[in-house]
């Protein structure tokens, strides 16, 4: 019965795989999950609305969505693109690899820049689209490529950076959690084990990103 507890997974896995939405799966798997572990569905309901209480300044960064689209509006993208057409020999990778390193250090520094919203769809991507088609026009294959790969950046960065500051919610948690399972781990050394991986991840990205101008012709 203790592997019925694990059901939300299951859903995650299938909910994700058909490609179903993402808000309905993880809802789906939150309430299978509760009930099957012998919660009823008004103590469900509590714990989930205790849960977004005690965390509702995650979901601040809601707050500069109608500025982003605002500006956008108002010719966010063109200024962008009107920057990079007045810089010679920028490529995408380039700008990728300028952006990791933002990403990374600013993350270093604990502050979040919330990528996706407010920087790669304004402002990242349009300007690695218009450093991509200086020579020649872009395909729909590589428009969608630029995309992807804008928006891995910020993975990239985000993933393996947000540990090297020493107050981040995942270091915090992830001493609290050794150190109740009896395990010496304070946030420095997190922080001090995280910083290779930032690093290392930054030298292979950089390299990455510049193979991907060779089908630019850049």
């Amino acid at each position: 019965m203790e592997y019925l507890k694990l059901i939300g997974i299951v859903i995650i896995i299938l909910g994700f795989a058909f490609h179903l939405d993402t808000i309905a799966v993880v809802v789906a798997a939150i309430v299978a999950t509760g009930l099957v572990s012998g919660m009823s569905f008004m103590q469900l309901l509590t714990l989930i609305g205790k849960s977004f209480m005690d965390n509702r300044m995650v979901s601040i960064f809601f707050l500069t969505l109608p500025m982003i689209g605002v500006v956008q509006s108002h010719g966010l993208k063109e200024a962008a693109v009107s920057i990079v057409n007045k810089i010679k020999k920028l490529s995408p990778g380039k700008i990728f690899n300028l952006y990791l390193l933002i990403r990374e250090v600013t993350c270093a520094l604990g502050i979040s820049l919330q990528g996706q919203v407010q920087f790669i769809a304004p402002l990242i991507n349009p300007m690695a689209q218009a450093a991509a088609s200086v020579k020649k026009p872009l395909t729909k294959k590589q428009t969608d490529l630029i995309k992807a790969r804008a928006a891995a950046n910020d993975n990239f960065g985000n993933f393996f950076s947000q540990n090297i500051f020493i107050a981040a919610s995942g270091t915090l948690l992830m001493s609290s959690t050794m150190e109740s399972l009896g395990h010496s781990a304070t946030p420095i050394n997190i922080v001090l084990y995280s910083i290779p991986s930032a690093v290392i991840v930054y030298i292979i990205v950089y390299f990455y990103n510049r193979q991907f101008d060779k089908q630019f012709d850049l």
